[in-house]
């Protein structure tokens, strides 16, 4: 009985987080991936605890003042290959593939590498990010289940980086892919959370794995 007692609680208190959470996605739906950035495109400074959150055709942006936008929306073009450089640097370390996405065939030493939606993608060539364009859905479902096949038996937080929660707890732990990262969660209800303070909880997760943070 207590242990039922228990559960129950702990899904009520996921339940007010994720409601915490519900504005921020009202102000800023996100299609991709949350921005993993530390940096402002714009100015390069902090985003600090309250950066300034936008949404470009499905792609978020964080800035770190209301200035910024403006000067980010005049020259945008400039500004997403400025982001594009950055998030491959972060992320092609952990990219989990050597083959080709779309058509399976070794990538080799010189990928095609392409950003959708904050998410390093890698190619044999350019013809098939022509064909991931036509249904990127697809192809970005194949990537999450290659990351978290190759991260799965290293992930080494027990608990989860929201809540504070042992996995496992409360279900089977439910598994996320953020920048071509594996992150586990206790329940969905801290999806939401997690997509509001990125960085906060990857800097938790980084201290859990002994990692020196890259986020």
């Amino acid at each position: 009985m207590r242990s039922f007692m228990w559960q129950s609680a702990m899904l009520a208190l996921c339940g007010m987080i994720g409601s915490a959470g519900m504005a921020y996605a009202a102000t800023a739906p996100v299609k991709g991936d949350v921005y993993t950035l530390k940096t402002c495109p714009v100015s390069g400074k902090p985003l600090g605890d309250k950066p300034i959150i936008k949404v470009y055709d499905g792609r978020e942006v964080r800035f770190c003042c209301e200035g910024c936008p403006k000067k980010f929306e005049a020259n945008k073009e400039k500004y997403l290959s400025k982001i594009d450089a950055a998030v491959i640097k972060q992320q092609q370390d952990r990219y989990p593939l050597k083959t080709c996405v779309v058509s399976g065939e070794k990538t080799g030493d010189n990928p095609v590498m392409y950003v959708y939606n904050n998410r390093l993608l890698e190619f044999c060539c350019k013809d098939c990010v022509k064909a991931f364009k036509k249904d990127p859905q697809k192809y970005v479902s194949k990537l999450d289940a290659a990351v978290i096949k190759a991260q799965e038996d290293s992930y080494a937080a027990k608990t989860c980086p929201v809540s504070g929660e042992e996995l496992g707890k409360m279900g089977d732990p439910v598994k996320m892919v953020v920048g071509n990262r594996l992150v586990e969660l206790c329940c969905p209800a801290c999806k939401k959370p997690f997509a509001k303070s990125p960085l906060k909880y990857l800097s938790k997760l980084d201290k859990a794995q002994g990692k020196k943070s890259d986020h």
